[in-house]
């Protein structure tokens, strides 16, 4: 018999942040002492390495996780996931001309058949790469823990970002089996179709709370991946317990987003599509394997020319966060954070602001 767990699961959309007596004068108190207060320092279970920057993480997908996103988001102290499909010569071309980022980005991988070989490829080019990022659809195979394995034996201080999972007892086997974050994630980004094609699926706002008490329980880490659509939602995943937040979409439309502008009556866009999408499948896998689906789909952004005015506004919404709940730094955000369900997040009688 199927079983159902009658637990009440929420998304972002479900809550808002209650707000608590502060005594912060205002938001610029915050801002003033951005450096110390949206920054986060993190000592990595596996890997013993260190960690130090704002934990807003650009996604490893080839529209968003480019090298030129990657040395603009450093300049605000955020971290990027390089998509896999760069080559090693791009790699070290990237790393020559761009040391003191190479520190702040992670190289990420598929469990493919030459994804091993690639990636030792990779680092040997580039050696001080810390992060690597292990990237796959569904973290709950045997295959993707095995991978996992062996990569944390080749590279034992290297700091793996491993997933998408959502549910603590995993969280717990893929710390167990070597990763330091883990990805935490399925179907909520805004190009993925996985919960339309496989009906498979967690509200992320749930997914994040008691994956975050799953691996914090065993000195690990996680990363919030997908389902943010504004600086609120990041606001929700940080106070729901993510040590990282990573983001696709609203990263996505800016002149560091891989692709060309296109031009339609007047109006620019460019494409943004996910990752096991047709588009994606046709540019880099040759199409749609006949024993899969796609499950992602293909759309045009609104451009949004460069991307610090959305990183801007990414910031200031945690700082005015902050100051709401009465949160002096980043990291008593989560400690300070009371969700309230509600039925209604915004009054839209004018329509949604632009």
């Amino acid at each position: 018999m199927p079983r159902i767990d009658n637990d009440v699961k929420l998304d972002f959309k479900d809550v808002l942040l209650r707000p608590k007596r502060s005594t912060l004068k205002s938001r610029s108190e915050v801002h003033t002492t951005l450096r110390v207060d949206l920054k986060r320092s993190f000592m990595f279970r596996n890997s013993q390495q260190k960690y130090e920057g704002i934990p807003v993480v650009a996604a490893n997908m080839d529209t968003v996780g480019t090298f030129q996103m990657a040395k603009s988001l450093a300049k605000h102290c955020l971290f990027t996931c390089i998509h896999k499909h760069y080559s090693t010569e791009a790699w070290r071309e990237f790393a020559d001309n761009n040391p003191d980022i190479v520190s702040n980005v992670a190289v990420s991988s598929g469990i493919g058949q030459n994804d091993f070989q690639k990636l030792c490829e990779i680092i040997t080019a580039v050696p001080s790469l810390r992060y690597i990022c292990l990237d796959v659809a569904n973290g709950y195979s045997e295959l993707f823990v095995e991978f996992l394995k062996k990569v944390r034996h080749q590279f034992p201080d290297k700091t793996i970002m491993a997933g998408n999972v959502v549910t603590g007892e995993m969280v717990e086997e893929l710390i167990l089996a070597g990763a330091d974050i883990i990805k935490v994630g399925i179907g909520p980004g805004s190009v993925c179709t996985t919960r339309k094609k496989a009906g498979v699926g967690y509200p992320q706002l749930s997914a994040v709370i008691e994956c975050a008490d799953a691996a914090h329980g065993l000195g690990g880490h996680i990363v919030s991946d997908g389902g943010c659509t504004c600086p609120g939602d990041v606001v929700k995943a940080f106070g729901a317990g993510a040590d990282f937040v990573m983001l696709g979409g609203m990263l996505s439309g800016h002149d560091e987003s891989d692709g060309e502008v296109i031009q339609k009556n007047g109006k620019k866009f460019k494409l943004f599509y996910g990752m096991s999408s047709a588009t994606a499948m046709n540019k880099h896998a040759g199409g749609v394997a006949d024993y899969r689906a796609s499950e992602g789909k293909t759309v045009e952004v609104p451009y949004k020319g460069e991307v610090t005015d959305t990183v801007l506004d990414i910031l200031g919404g945690l700082r005015s966060a902050c100051t709401y709940v009465g949160a002096g730094k980043l990291k008593e955000l989560s400690r300070r954070t009371t969700f309230i369900r509600v039925t209604q997040q915004t009054n839209n009688i004018f329509g949604m602001p632009t």
